[in-house]
């Protein structure tokens, strides 16, 4: 039985960890471990009784086990700067077993403010096939149940609990445990009438702040990573993103059997991989428009178009056929055609696919999420090309569905498109497509089974 307050997030560089261990380690029956990759440096003393936890592993030592450090049925993670009170610890542990023996076992965490600063309540919704979390303003009807919380805060649950979870102390520490605990399904409470009293200190230097705002923007990114998200949305309806752009590879390597290994692990496209997929095709379409290049949305990127007005939420590249002897009117293409990879000025990469007589347009040389152009000509009243890859929408096609082409809504832009997309797209897939949506290859993985 008991409360341990861990302390976690604190910066080496300027902290009060020495006032604010003191101050917990003075209650009666109250353990203390402070908990970090490396001892502070500057060095902290700490005083006696409380326990010190290296995170970072070395050679010389076993792998660090938190949880056996942790011997109280509760533990209590405390911010930097925050004070004891007593009696406080001990409401939150009741307030905790109260929720859940009165049927309100969803509860697995409850909070108090620390110090006045505001505390907000906020909901959270997870989406792990997205790969997005999405916080909204809380729920007033039902006060003191949360998701997730802005402002300082000391959080109570259980031991079990906490050491239940993959990513038990990773920081920013609130933000891990409120996307772990929604994506389980736990409640979380703020207990009314209980703040926690703050250190008051002086301002930190400007320098001081900035590499605090540095690291807790590095530590969040690595904690996104960690915990697979790759988009937030802010309760403001903001957005954070923490998944490929032009300087980085993209999100997942190569495909096998049109199968990417994200469907494989049930999740869809990336979201950042779909945007880098909509800049690219808009900037496509805008090049070929400008140089009157004819193309039409082609094969799954047409099917996305007529679904939803945009690219299908597990596909990972677009395609648009040609008109053949168009590709002379772009420069970039005409490039490509004479076996030159070229980069425009907006950094899009183009080339001649190596895997047979198409092209191909890359978000950036680092980034090679990309639109494939392929080029048919006619042959009698039949468009055709020389390049088949023995997909299901690899067909021949009578040109009427061209004459004339027709704009439609795609990916955010207004994209040209056959003139019947239903009768287009049943002759290359199928009757019913459009209403029956599949992974690309369901011999490998089915959208029913994810």
């Amino acid at each position: 039985p008991g409360v341990t307050v861990v302390l976690r997030d604190f910066e080496d560089f300027e902290n009060d960890l020495a006032g604010t261990v003191r101050s917990f380690s003075s209650l009666p029956g109250v353990p203390v471990l402070v908990a970090a990759e490396a001892f502070p440096y500057p060095p902290v003393p700490l005083p006696a009784g409380v326990s010190f936890l290296r995170l970072l592993p070395t050679a010389d030592r076993p792998p660090p086990r938190p949880e056996l450090h942790v011997r109280t049925r509760h533990v209590a993670l405390v911010p930097d700067g925050t004070r004891g009170a007593p009696g406080l610890l001990e409401r939150l542990r009741d307030e905790l077993e109260t929720a859940a023996g009165s049927g309100g076992g969803a509860v697995r965490l409850v909070a108090a403010p620390v110090g006045t600063g505001p505390l907000r309540c906020l909901q959270l919704r997870m989406e792990p096939r997205e790969w997005t979390a999405k916080y909204s303003p809380g729920n007033s009807a039902v006060p003191g149940r949360c998701q997730a919380l802005e402002g300082a805060a000391v959080i109570l649950l259980r031991t079990r609990d906490l050491f239940s979870l993959p990513f038990p102390l990773s920081r920013p520490v609130p933000t891990a445990l409120f996307v772990q605990a929604a994506l389980r399904g736990w409640g979380l409470r703020v207990v009314p009438g209980s703040v926690f009293p703050e250190a008051r200190r002086p301002p930190g230097s400007p320098h001081n702040r900035w590499k605090a705002e540095s690291l807790a923007e590095e530590r969040r990114s690595r904690l996104m990573r960690e915990l697979g998200v790759k988009r937030e949305v802010l309760a403001d309806g903001g957005e954070r993103w923490y998944g490929c752009g032009k300087a980085t590879a993209r999100c997942f390597g190569t495909v096998h059997v049109d199968t990417p290994r994200y469907l494989l692990e049930d999740r869809w496209t990336p979201p950042c991989c779909l945007r880098a997929l909509r800049e690219t095709a808009r900037h496509v379409t805008e090049v070929l428009e400008a140089t009157g290049v004819r193309y039409w949305l082609e094969g799954g990127s047409l099917l996305g178009a007529a679904r939803h007005g945009d690219i299908i939420p597990w596909d990972y590249d677009v395609d648009l056929g040609i008109y053949r002897e168009d590709v002379g009117k772009c420069r970039w293409l005409a490039a490509a055609a004479a076996g030159r990879a070229v980069e425009d000025a907006e950094g899009f990469l183009w080339e001649k696919a190596a895997e047979g007589d198409f092209y191909r347009v890359h978000y950036s040389r680092s980034n090679r999420l990309h639109v494939d152009l392929w080029p048919f000509y006619r042959r009698g009243e039949i468009m055709t090309k020389d390049t088949w890859l023995g997909h299901r929408q690899d067909v021949e096609f009578p040109e009427r569905y061209l004459l004339p082409r027709l704009p439609v809504p795609f990916a955010g832009f207004t994209a040209m498109a056959p003139n019947d997309p239903r009768g287009f797209l049943e002759l290359k897939f199928g009757p019913g497509v459009i209403e029956k949506p599949e992974y690309p290859n369901p011999a490998v993985k089915r959208l029913a089974e994810g």
